[in-house]
């Protein structure tokens, strides 16, 4: 049995429900495939373990995608300020204020009300494959997986593994950092691995729900802390990041609950508030990746499936639905003008806009992370330094503030060509 659609989308993740929806919206007939149906929201367990910090930017995309109300109803929390400082020690601690060059990034000295929300990785999922199923023209394919894909210049062809093909214009793939559409579709990919891995831990503390997200930077790698919900009583729930060696995360994996806090208590900053529980621990490798086209002739790529980047300031999700306005709003404009949807120049000029702002933020990613993971005295004098500048000049950091939440769409000029100079942009 063959079915056709306009366009057939390969992973219902975050990116790719969010673009089905936005296509459904538009009158688009689209298959949305994915292995499994995100569970139900069940507001007594405890939270995902996955967790992303969505923009202000991403939440006008999910306002327009009508999901998210749908996102709010189940759990989110607010926040309004970011803190970053640096935390290596040096000849002068003892004798210097400990957060010499911290900076605050404040909702309020930007003209906006927050800066984003803390939001489950399962929440938001499941909000936006009920968005992407309410869709009249949207079918979804749940339980299914992708077995062969013919990419060819009429028609491209998809078969399941119950034997099941979908014919469509376009292919999406939005199946994540090991894309099966991009290997099947031939599209290579450059990556980097990272000598750090990130450990992500659900603890919950004793205090009100906080309204700031944290991160201080250690040579071995940042720690930080993402507010979530109320636990009932006096206690919150937080997601704690902290990145170090393979080795020294499986020692800490290793340990008990009480022996874990203990470290946790330890190594972290001050500012941590007093843990009462852990729930669960996670940890995995972290590399940057980008696909050496983000099209082949029917097929192309979004989100993760297109791009990875270090997860330091919890742009990877951000980036992706970027991304999938992006592609969207140029399969409209194929569209109204009666043409293929696609047509090579409507998916050059995707991935014209979107590689050069992807690697951007990729490599400024790069730069945040070599700059202070580290213990060369001349880089911590430069990391200080910039912190300080930083402190010093609030329009300068605002702006680059303003485009990390979303704000404004734009990275603005001075930084942009300070990005396109860095090593291996080009290549990128």
């Amino acid at each position: 049995m063959t079915q056709a659609f306009d366009v057939v989308i390969v992973g219902a993740g975050m990116v790719g429900a969010a673009l089905a929806t936005g296509l459904g919206r538009s009158g688009f007939t689209v298959a949305l495939i994915d292995q499994a149906e995100p569970a139900d929201f069940q507001p007594e367990l405890a939270p995902d373990i996955r967790v992303s910090a969505i923009s202000a930017g991403s939440e006008r995309y999910l306002e327009e995608l009508g999901a998210w109300a749908a996102i709010k109803a189940m759990r989110t929390t607010l926040y309004t300020r970011l803190a970053v400082w640096d935390e290596t020690r040096h000849p002068l601690s003892n004798f210097l204020p400990r957060k010499l060059a911290d900076v605050t990034f404040d909702a309020h000295n930007l003209s906006a009300s927050h800066l984003g929300h803390i939001v489950e990785n399962r929440v938001t999922q499941r909000a936006l494959w009920e968005s992407a199923s309410s869709q009249a023209t949207v079918t979804c394919f749940a339980g299914r997986t992708l077995t062969a894909l013919n990419n060819d210049t009429s028609v491209a062809q998809v078969t399941l593994d119950n034997g099941e093909t979908l014919k469509s214009q376009l292919v999406v793939g939005a199946d994540g950092a090991n894309s099966g559409v991009r290997a099947l579709a031939g599209i290579g990919v450059r990556r980097d691995q990272y000598q750090q891995q990130a450990m992500v831990i659900s603890v919950r503390y004793r205090g009100p729900v906080e309204d700031i997200t944290w991160q201080g930077f250690y040579p071995s790698g940042p720690r930080a802390f993402l507010p979530l919900h109320s636990a009932g009583g006096d206690e919150s729930w937080a997601s704690l990041v902290w990145y170090d060696s393979p080795d020294t995360l499986a020692r800490l994996k290793a340990l008990n609950n009480e022996q874990l806090m203990q470290e946790i208590t330890s190594a972290f900053p001050p500012e941590l508030p007093p843990l009462t529980h852990i729930e669960a621990r996670a940890s995995f490798p972290i590399a940057r990746q980008h696909a050496k086209s983000y099209v082949n002739r029917r097929v192309v790529l979004v989100g993760d499936a297109a791009h990875t980047i270090n997860p330091l300031a919890g742009q990877g999700v951000n980036l992706g639905f970027q991304d999938a306005r992006c592609l969207q709003a140029q399969l409209r404009e194929a569209q109204r003008a009666g043409r293929d949807l696609a047509d090579p120049a409507r998916l050059a000029a995707y991935e014209n806009q979107r590689r050069p702002a992807n690697r951007r933020m990729m490599l400024a990613m790069d730069a945040f992370y070599h700059l202070f993971s580290n213990r060369t005295p001349p880089l911590h004098l430069l990391r200080n330094l910039g912190l300080g500048a930083a402190k010093a000049m609030p329009f300068a950091r605002n702006q680059v503030a303003r485009y990390a939440m979303g704000i404004d769409d734009e990275l603005p000029p001075v930084i942009r060509q300070l990005a396109e100079r860095l090593p291996g942009f080009k290549q990128l």
